[in-house]
Formats: C-alpha cells, sequence, structure tokens
C-alpha cells in the first residue's frame, strides 16, 4: 500500500492539473463561439439524461481548428514563435555554457558562491525583472546613456519594442535553465581523462572538442529544452520588451481569450501549441532515459 501509495501521489497530481485541465480546453476548442456566459457552447446537461448527452456530442466539431489551418496569423505566429525561441536557446547556449564551464573549472571553494550568483535571480519577481529591461533598453534607458557618454554612438538605439529586445528578455530569464544542467554535466566529468588526452597529444582545444563537449552534451540538450520549451508560448515578455510588433503565440492566445473573447478558437490555439511542445518534451524524456541506461 505504501508503494501504490507512492506512486499513485504524482498520477492523481497530474491527473488534477493536467489531464482535467486539458479534456476541458479540448472539449472547449470543439465548441462554437456563444453570446453568452460561458461564451460558448453546446453545454452538457447531465439533468437530460443520455438526450442530453447525445445533444452536446453532436453540438462539436473540428471547425476552430480548420479555421486555425486557414487564417494566417496563426500559423505565423506559430512559426515566428518558434524561431525567436530556437534564436534564444542558440544565444543562452553561447553565453550559458562559457559560465558553466568556469563555474565547472573554479576552484572547489567558490563553486557554491558561483552557483548562487547563477540562482539569485529567482529571488527576485519574475515581473520587476522584465519592467528593469523597459528602463535599461529604452531610448533614454541606461544603455543608450553609457552608450552615448562613452561615445560609440551618437543617437540613442531603438532596441525596447523590437524582437532584439525579447531576445535579450529570454535570455536573460532563461539563462540560470541553460547554465544549470551544463555545470551539472561538467562538475560530474572526471578530469583525468584530460590530462590523458593532453598526454596522447592532444591540444587543450583539441581535448576540449574531443573530450568535454561529448561528456557535457546531456547537459547542453537538457538546458536546450529547458529553454525553449517555455519560450515557444512566452507571454509577458514580448508583450512587455516586444510591444506590438512581436508576433509571438502567447500574445495572440491572451487577445483570443481577453480581448476578442472567443474562447473555442483561444482553446484551439492552446491545443495546438500543446501538440507542438509535446514533440522536445518526448525528446527530451527518450534522451534522459538514455543517459540513465547508460550511466547504469
Amino acid at each position: 500500500m505504501r508503494r501504490l501509495l507512492i506512486v499513485a501521489i504524482p498520477y492523481l497530481w497530474l491527473l488534477a492539473f493536467f489531464l482535467v485541465p486539458f479534456v476541458i480546453v479540448l472539449k472547449i476548442s470543439l465548441s462554437d463561439t456563444a453570446l453568452a456566459r460561458p461564451p460558448y457552447f453546446p453545454q452538457l446537461d447531465l439533468y437530460a439524461g443520455w438526450t442530453g448527452v447525445r445533444d452536446f456530442l453532436s453540438g462539436l466539431d473540428l471547425e476552430n481548428f480548420a479555421f486555425l489551418a486557414t487564417d494566417a496569423l496563426y500559423w505565423k505566429a506559430y512559426l515566428s514563435s518558434l524561431r525567436i525561441a530556437a534564436v534564444s536557446t542558440l544565444i543562452a547556449l553561447l553565453v550559458g555554457y562559457p559560465i558553466a564551464y568556469a563555474m565547472a573549472r573554479a576552484n572547489q571553494s567558490w563553486r557554491p558562491t558561483l552557483l548562487m550568483l547563477v540562482i539569485l535571480p529567482f529571488w527576485i519577481s519574475f515581473l520587476i525583472r522584465v519592467y528593469s529591461w523597459m528602463g535599461i533598453l529604452g531610448q533614454e534607458g541606461y544603455l543608450n546613456q553609457l552608450l552615448i557618454g562613452v561615445g560609440i554612438i551618437s543617437d540613442p538605439l531603438t532596441i525596447l519594442n523590437t524582437n532584439v529586445a525579447v531576445y535579450i528578455g529570454i535570455v536573460y530569464t532563461y539563462l540560470p535553465f541553460m547554465v544549470l544542467p551544463i555545470y551539472a554535466s561538467l562538475g560530474r566529468m572526471d578530469e583525468s581523462l584530460l590530462e590523458a588526452a593532453e598526454d596522447l597529444g592532444c591540444s587543450r582545444f583539441q581535448a576540449f572538442r574531443l573530450v568535454t563537449l561529448p561528456l557535457s552534451r546531456p547537459g547542453i540538450i537538457a538546458g536546450c529544452f529547458l529553454v525553449f520549451i517555455p519560450a515557444i508560448g512566452e507571454f509577458v515578455i514580448p508583450s512587455l520588451l516586444g510591444g506590438s510588433g512581436t508576433l509571438m503565440i502567447g500574445k495572440v492566445l491572451w487577445e483570443e481569450f481577453f480581448s476578442n473573447r472567443d474562447w473555442p478558437v483561444a482553446s484551439a490555439v492552446a491545443i495546438v501549441l500543446l501538440l507542438i511542445l509535446i514533440v522536445p518534451i518526448i525528446i527530451f524524456q527518450r534522451n534522459e532515459q538514455r543517459r540513465q541506461e547508460a550511466e547504469s
């Protein structure tokens, strides 16, 4: 019974907070818009018995998904979200790998301090951190004042309300999710392998390319997925830093729910987004399973 209880708790959690909401959203995505409360129909009337269930099921259709396929706004938003998430993930990898490598090669006494500095931004509200970038990247922000004061530029740069600001915000926000898995992989690496590679005639760069980089691959894959998956559906960062010109599916989803009050179409957008995210999640889980099997 104890083992059964331990196994049942996570499954009950997934049932209550994932499967049930997913079924509700799926049901709304198959409904039609109505000027009522709630703003969709049909409604399930259990008091009508099987007749109510039959009428409810007959009113469901796939018109909202067909509408998404025909309207260019939605598939452009999906493609734009995938592009922004992929570029942000690549930038986070290029920035985060040297940080993780330096942390793993630092003195043992300094590693807890460096790890705390990476985690430190999580102690501050996410919304406050994004708002602070508005003050930094604005035309009269600290970045433009610094560049003008140093003499690099004469006129302020337009960074805020562009895709560049969105990239900066996403990379800054999710950088710890890239650093920590890579640092964990590099921290477990046996440094004697590097010494053996150098004894066999490898330069430091060759030892890094042939030994360090392959051994840190699980951390790289995990970090990329941990950044890419939430970045696709990001809403706050493109809304505050990207402005109206940035097209991401999170903004489209919010506008359909709260501005247009078209819950069926918004639910269909959410279902398609979830189906897109399932692919990298499955790949990530299989990669983790292979890594655990290899370590065992």
